[in-house]
């Protein structure tokens, strides 16, 4: 039976009953857009060019690995990136630059993971405009800004909307907020520059068009504890699966595929862990995500571990961002 979450994921009868506030909720969104296109809010704009990467659906879809993919990608072609993040979980005094000393209680933990992993100027602050005219006030260098999430932040104006859409639950019911997932209307997707679905397509309904298949492909595991020494993974097995994130069976599916036998642990997302919750019988090994992990390494048991993944996406899709970036650019050199 699928759990309460997927149920309104997927549009419960009885959520009929919340259509009303979900059609209030959707003049809202776009009372407030519209705010925003006609000069009645301020929009900021950067001078360089500013990429979001973002969902139109509460809850996650990959948002993450598609910002690490995208930092790599931008390096090797020669931009220098920048990250700007939401910090959603953490209480600091904004904006703030993620320090590889800061810890999710301070910035949250997905600005944790993209400054460790992506070695990149990460600034948190739920005004991103403010803070991406901090980061760039703080490195003049950065030629690109990666907003990670922030798709509906019209505050910030933006260059390049990347969407990312879980392929295994798509739109979910189409109803918005709160009687469904979404947070504008599905019609939305037809003004965003790229989207991305997380994994192939596994519904009835036509998929996006256009839509680039990203596929999460596990790396070697590695510790916890970021002072443990590498070790060997354990081999397959049974093991205490620990998920903390938008979509838990995600993960859980992944050991599964991998061979292992994950007995599943589903936190909710952005969850502050405490070492009791780590402690499990039997004895298996315990394996997390790498999100997870940024908050659980002084507290997870001996013989704990996460799975880094890495997103791989087709050449189509980096042609059309390059094409994008391109035309940014003659865009800028005109206007200067």
């Amino acid at each position: 039976m699928a759990s309460w979450p997927e149920r309104w994921h997927q549009g419960h009868p009885i959520l009929r009953l919340l259509l009303p506030l979900s059609w209030l909720f959707a003049w809202l969104v776009a009372r407030r857009r519209r705010a925003y296109a006609t000069g009645k809010k301020s929009v900021w704009r950067s001078p360089v060019p500013v990429i979001v990467v973002g969902n139109i659906s509460v809850g996650g879809t990959g948002k993450t690995p598609l910002t690490q993919a995208l930092v790599a990608h931008l390096q090797a072609a020669g931009w220098q990136p920048g990250i700007i993040s939401r910090g959603y979980g953490g209480r600091t005094t904004y904006p703030c630059e993620v320090s590889d000393y800061a810890t999710p209680a301070e910035v949250g933990d997905e600005p944790l993971l993209l400054a460790r992993a992506c070695g990149v100027p990460v600034v948190v602050d739920p005004n991103r405009s403010r803070g991406a005219a901090h980061l760039l006030a703080r490195h003049p260098e950065c030629s690109v800004l990666i907003s990670d999430d922030g798709l509906q932040h019209y505050a910030l104006a933006r260059d390049i909307e990347i969407v990312v859409i879980d392929g295994k639950r798509g739109l979910g019911s189409g109803w918005l907020l709160p009687a469904g997932p979404l947070r504008e209307p599905p019609a939305r997707l037809r003004e965003v520059d790229l989207i991305v679905l997380n994994g192939s397509w596994h519904l009835p309904s036509a998929k996006p068009p256009q839509a680039h298949i990203m596929v999460l492909e596990p790396q070697p595991w590695r510790p916890v504890n970021r002072d443990e020494p590498q070790g060997t993974p354990p081999a397959q097995g049974p093991v205490h699966a620990v998920a903390g994130i938008g979509h838990p069976p995600r993960f859980f599916e992944l050991l599964a595929s991998l061979g292992y036998g994950p007995e599943p642990h589903a936190f909710p997302d952005h969850y502050a862990y405490r070492a009791q919750d780590l402690q499990f019988q039997p004895a298996w090994p315990v394996v997390m995500t790498e999100k997870d992990a940024v908050k659980c390494a002084q507290i997870a048991p001996p013989n704990s571990w996460y799975v880094p993944v890495q997103a791989a996406l087709p050449e189509a899709f980096w042609q059309a961002l390059a094409k994008r970036l391109t035309a940014w650019a003659a865009a800028n050199k005109t206007l200067n």
